[in-house]
């Protein structure tokens, strides 16, 4: 449906709620937005998707999806809750030729296969799964880009935070450097709990990221290996924490690091550099 096209009536949110009886599930991390503005906000940061690809985790009851669809989106759809598949059903049949819908886990489906190349995913991720889903997109094949466009996610502040963290900060650690290390990654929109229902106990934020080409020889394997070593000891000077990691301690001596540093004053490139080192050993 092209953007400039009349936009079929929809109930509004709390009555499809309310129709098919939709509790938020706590065991499936669910917290649906009912604010149908904050959403058309949210389904605009990739950009203008008339027309385009786009893939959505945990619709519950269809939030997000109706205004990625009034947004022109063609969207493929995953959710888990066999609870929401009537509210879906209804949007299918409101914006035909639009909505695709798998009843699945997002853990276990292949994204790339229902979406398409080019797609972009947009989701309001479920809390006990996002940072894992987050990863296999991050670790998807680069040729020289993934085959995703955009990624626009919410996650706890919390955890948004953690993702465009710069070094020295806080926050900075493993999850930044996989985010960035071939990407650009930015806090797009904060959501405050009151938008939720049920509201979480945590703030929410928008992350965005658009893919870089990858950086040459060097594989993804190498890069969680290091990080989780340097990381995972954060407190500990770098001599110590990866002396587990073969080749790492020479890598740093190569490229003129003091191994007296910490994790967290390393730059991405600086982990970028060691990896590819730890490649070609």
């Amino acid at each position: 449906m092209a953007a400039d096209m009349p936009r079929p009536a929809l109930p509004p949110l709390r009555e499809v709620i309310a129709t098919h009886g939709l509790q938020a599930s706590k065991a499936l991390g669910q917290n649906f937005l009912l604010d149908e503005q904050l959403l058309d906000r949210i389904a605009a940061i990739p950009g203008p998707l008339d027309g385009k690809p786009a893939y959505e985790v945990g619709p519950g009851p269809g939030g997000l999806t109706r205004a990625l669809l009034r947004a022109g989106a063609v969207l493929a759809v995953v959710e888990r809750d066999r609870r929401c598949l009537p509210a879906l059903a209804d949007l299918e049949a409101a914006f035909p030729g639009q909505l695709t819908v798998v009843s699945d886990d997002a853990m276990a489906v292949d994204a790339r296969a229902l979406a398409g190349d080019g797609a972009h995913i947009v989701a309001n991720l479920p809390y006990n799964v996002g940072t894992a889903l987050l990863i296999g997109w991050l670790s998807a094949p680069w040729e020289p880009l993934p085959w995703w466009s955009s990624l626009t996610l919410m996650f706890q502040h919390e955890v948004a935070e953690r993702i465009v963290a710069a070094p020295g900060t806080d926050h900075y650690g493993r999850l930044a450097v996989l985010a960035q290390w071939r990407g650009q990654a930015r806090i797009a929109m904060k959501v405050h709990r009151s938008a939720f229902t049920p509201p979480p106990k945590v703030m929410s934020a928008v992350v965005h990221i658009t893919p870089l080409p990858a950086p040459p020889d060097v594989a993804l394997g190498h890069l969680e290996r290091l990080t989780a070593a340097a990381f995972g000891q954060r407190r500990k000077m770098l001599r110590q924490s990866l002396k587990g990691v073969p080749g790492a301690l020479d890598a740093l001596d190569t490229l003129g690091i003091d191994p007296q540093r910490r994790a967290e004053t390393l730059g991405v490139e600086d982990f970028v550099a060691v990896a590819r080192l730890l490649g070609q050993a």
